[in-house]
């Protein structure tokens, strides 16, 4: 099959991505065992996997003939996690097999439209996919086992023991060397020197302090007599200059948990914001609808989409809508901002109206969440989609070493 041939197939396959992500992300979530699920990190790893493999698969095809891409590295990480978190390695390549089923069902069609159709065409195109299928295989399941055979170390025990508490679990409370019943406040860090840029901001701290560790990702616990002082920890992260976020203090084991959550929920807004330290409190609402597909995409397609019929694709309307939120909706303060008079901005504003069908003051909080999650990139979508979520994906459990 000649290059040029299998270039337009690609991308026929790259225009349709959204529609065959979809499909395969059913298919695969259709394989389900509730004991597997329920490990957070393989769950949440899924949707970028998916993305990942597509993308993969796709490339093949851009490839010389003789060639074959990369593996991409989130498909070895979540083979990781499928080990850690104890998800049966049956069930992972029943997923690959169920996307790679979806997958080639699109491959055959896009052939037939771009006019392939002999027999020894296709055989050519199929035969790529297999040998991509078999080496991805592979590589997973090389990786999954490499990863079942790391976990005898005592660091390493200590380590699951910490990820079974999160999960809700029961341990026991001597062998963590930590006071499970103090105040906590836990926090997440994000960068190669995370585990020893905390140790040196939080030493003096009248507290315990806890550190698990993980691929790029460090999420440590405050224990202490009395309630902690995030603001204080906060400056002591910003002097260090780390790239974290905390959660709220909290008491107890279920207070441990939860302010983990948040810990958790924040660090994506401080990997991908303007802030390089954030507290959960200040972007609850941002870190929850980052961690919604579906209320993300319709906020973007609901109050961003139409304002890109504009001739500047929304431009004027975008830098008004934030110059406006950002003087807490005060037009005239919003044309001084923006160096116009204050008609301008007050038509521009009943523009915005008119194009989303809605009042400002009746959609004013979903459209302003609206333009951060655009500022964090959130609203991509397709193969770039997959490597900015792979950049932000959060390795949590179980971690490599506790200190």
């Amino acid at each position: 099959m000649r290059e040029e041939a299998r270039t337009r197939l690609a991308n026929r396959l790259r225009s349709r991505f959204e529609e065959i992500e979809q499909a395969a992300s059913l298919r695969v979530h259709a394989i389900s065992d509730p004991t597997e699920i329920a490990d957070p990190d393989y769950r949440e790893g899924l949707p970028s996997a998916v993305v990942a493999a597509l993308d993969y698969g796709i490339a093949a095809f851009e490839c010389e003939e003789d060639r074959s891409p990369p593996i991409p590295n989130l498909l070895l990480t979540q083979a990781r996690l499928a080990a850690r978190g104890r998800v049966n390695l049956d069930a992972v390549m029943r997923r690959y097999v169920a996307g790679y089923t979806v997958f080639a069902d699109f491959v055959i069609e896009g052939a037939e439209e771009e006019g392939v159709s002999s027999s020894s065409s296709l055989k050519v195109l199929l035969r790529i996919q297999a040998a991509l299928f078999d080496r991805l295989l592979s590589a997973v399941t090389d990786e999954y086992n490499r990863e079942q055979g790391q976990a005898e170390s005592s660091g390493e025990r200590k380590a699951e023991q910490v990820r079974r508490l999160l999960l809700g679990e029961s341990v026991a409370a001597p062998g963590l060397g930590y006071d499970l019943g103090a105040h906590h406040l836990a926090l997440a860090a994000s960068g190669e020197r995370a585990e020893e840029c905390l140790g040196e901001a939080l030493a003096d701290l009248d507290c315990r302090l806890l550190v698990v560790c993980g691929e790029g990702t460090a999420w440590a616990w405050l224990g202490a007599r009395r309630k902690i002082d995030p603001g204080e920890v906060v400056s002591r992260l910003w002097a260090v200059k780390l790239c974290g976020a905390i959660g709220e203090p909290a008491e107890g084991l279920a207070g441990l948990r939860l302010s983990h959550r948040q810990a958790q929920a924040a660090l994506p807004i401080a990997l991908r914001g303007p802030e390089r330290v954030v507290r959960y409190r200040d972007v609850a609402l941002l870190a929850s609808i980052l961690a919604d597909d579906l209320l993300a995409t319709s906020l973007r397609r609901s109050f961003l989409a139409p304002l890109e019929r504009e001739r500047d694709g929304g431009a004027g309307a975008r830098q008004t809508l934030r110059a406006y939120f950002a003087a807490a909706r005060h037009v005239s303060s919003t044309a001084s901002a923006l160096g116009i008079n204050r008609n301008t901005v007050a038509k521009r504003l009943g523009a915005i109206e008119q194009a989303i069908g809605l009042s400002l003051d009746s959609c004013a909080t979903e459209l302003e969440a609206a333009l951060r999650l655009e500022e964090l990139g959130r609203d991509r979508t397709g193969p770039q989609a997959a490597r900015l979520r792979t950049t932000s994906q959060i390795s949590t459990l179980p971690p490599r070493k506790v200190t």
